[in-house]
């Protein structure tokens, strides 16, 4: 049959995939919950103001996809476990932590070990299943890790361990 007279507008092909969640627990910071929380009022929001309005066909697309990304962000609220900073050991590397480590082919570099839906490299935030996270942490300083690397492994050491500010 030709496709001129087969009705496209309830094609079950078009919907979304859903967006997958991790395998890993949600470990989140303080101000990791605080920036999940503020994705989920913005898209909560932008849902809303598209439904308000006239529904035309790009609108409908993005309403779908904006409906998909409140899902996926009301999973990871619900499943979220923050983690009291306050309560983190001060004299060895484990979540939350910002660690200052040194090799001889970097330098002196600052991370802090966050979760996953607050890593952003550029800014120092590494996430805790991250292969620099994982060698580092239960190092304390003056330790020695490998980081393993797509680039090569790379020999750090641990100068500073800080809790101080979460951001």
């Amino acid at each position: 049959m030709s496709r001129a007279f087969v009705k496209d507008t309830d094609d079950a092909g078009d919907a979304l995939p859903e967006i997958p969640l991790s395998e890993h627990p949600n470990y989140v910071t303080p101000h990791g919950l605080e920036l999940l929380r503020g994705r989920l009022d913005a898209a909560q929001a932008r849902r809303d103001a598209l439904k308000a309005g006239e529904q035309t066909l790009a609108q409908q697309s993005e309403l779908a996809a904006v409906e998909r990304e409140l899902r996926w962000l009301k999973a990871r609220v619900a499943g979220a476990i923050e983690i009291d900073l306050a309560q983190q050991p001060r004299d060895r590397v484990a979540f939350g932590a910002g660690v200052t480590v040194d090799s001889a082919e970097e330098g002196e570099r600052t991370y802090r070990i966050v979760g996953e839906d607050e890593a952003d490299v550029e800014r120092g935030l590494v996430s805790y299943v991250s292969p620099l996270a994982r060698a580092l942490i239960g190092a304390r300083i003056g330790e020695e890790v490998t980081w393993q690397r797509p680039a090569g492994d790379l020999r750090v050491e641990v100068v500073a361990i800080d809790y101080g500010d979460d951001t």
